[in-house]
């Protein structure tokens, strides 16, 4: 079974769409771990076959639950009576700076008009406890963003997110979810993201019938970002999840702008903070005009997949190669680089040994090709 070859890039069948759906959604499998096992096994269905076995060799009492097929045939059901599709990294159609993300969604379900993800994008966020001026300045950057060709990204929460949605229902606005497309948090968001849909986009990597979770919105937050030519913060707390959003910008190599504000208002620690870190003071437009417009004309640089040519089968670490690269990961995150040179292993051996412990469910792979032990 072979991908279909387009003039414009390559899309899934119909079957793959469906493994790759039910690789993605099953235990302990996220976006990196997906795309190891896609690269390690050659498919989603072949490593699918193998998840059992990984989770085996990597410790576990019992192997992680596997989507089923009906689940996966159920959900996207689901997305054709709500007028979603799914698309898969590497689509045509899939967001093109999201897609240079290390840990990119393998699939995000849309809803809406396409075209809005072709557009650049600058993420704004912001207090969800939001001032008025907050909101009113966020409104007026927002709306002159739009006129100057932009859509902007955000998470559709309260206060300064819905602010700047509102602002470009007309010019197109991108409403990235915690939760799946049909479970809108807040609730009362709801009539905004139907008007959303008209010109905009809702994007989603989460289950449908998914309620977001507090550990969701942050994982959400890389997506604003991810999206983005740079993200836009106007009244964060010092402790807060437009922080996050910031700090994630910078991983992804993105652009960071903040609205200055009062001292004697709390909700405007976090962006005075980025400030005084470097981040672009905004007081007007041409502000963050000035720095985009460079990186307009830039190409896109997407990432290169080299394949493992000595990979081997996934019995091949012997016991001691096995024990040794275990004995050298902790809770501590440690650059799989590190691992290798300390292990005396080959690559192929110690990326083995870490997708078993990660199937497993003991490893964590965080930003920067960092891993840690659970």
């Amino acid at each position: 079974m072979t991908r279909a070859e387009t003039a414009d890039g390559v899309r899934l069948t119909d079957g793959q769409r469906l493994d790759w759906l039910r690789l993605i959604r099953s235990e302990n499998i996220g976006p990196r771990t997906f795309r190891a096992l896609v690269n390690r096994y050659g498919g989603a269905r072949a490593a699918l076959e193998a998840l059992p076995d990984l989770a085996r060799r990597g410790g576990a009492q019992a192997p992680g639950r596997i989507y089923s097929v009906e689940e996966a045939e159920r959900e996207i059901e689901t997305a054709r009576r709500l007028q979603a599709i799914f698309l898969a990294l590497g689509e045509p159609g899939y967001p093109t700076r999201l897609r240079v993300i290390d840990d990119a969604p393998p699939l995000i379900a849309v809803r809406g008009n396409l075209d809005a993800l072709k557009m650049p994008s600058v993420g704004i966020v912001g207090s969800r406890n939001a001032s008025a001026a907050g909101s009113k300045f966020a409104a007026q950057l927002a709306r002159e963003l739009g006129a100057h060709g932009f859509v902007v990204s955000s998470g559709l929460a309260r206060g300064i997110d819905a602010a700047a949605h509102r602002a470009t229902i007309g010019s197109g606005t991108i409403a990235v979810l915690a939760g799946g497309q049909d479970r809108i948090y807040p609730p009362e968001h709801q009539d905004l993201f139907d008007q959303i849909l008209d010109k905009g986009a809702a994007i989603s990597e989460m289950p449908f019938g998914w309620e977001p979770r507090a550990r969701d919105f942050p994982r959400r937050n890389r997506l604003i970002s991810g999206l983005s030519l740079g993200v836009l913060v106007i009244e964060a707390a010092r402790r807060s999840g437009s922080l996050i959003t910031a700090r994630m910008a910078l991983e992804q190599g993105r652009e960071v702008f903040a609205v200055p504000g009062s001292p004697l208002d709390p909700r405007c620690e976090g962006t005075n903070g980025l400030l005084k870190q470097g981040a672009t003071l905004v007081t007007e437009m041409s502000d963050i005009l000035n720095v985009l417009a460079p990186i307009l004309g830039q190409p896109i640089e997407l990432p290169i997949e080299e394949p493992d040519h000595d990979m081997g089968e996934p019995g091949d670490a012997a016991p001691d190669e096995r024990r040794r690269i275990i004995a050298l990961l902790g809770p501590t995150p440690v650059e799989i680089d590190d691992l290798i040179r300390l292990s005396g292993a080959r690559p192929a051996i110690v990326r083995t040994v870490l997708l078993e412990l990660e199937i497993a469910g003991k490893l964590e792979r965080q930003a920067g090709g960092r891993v840690a032990l659970l």
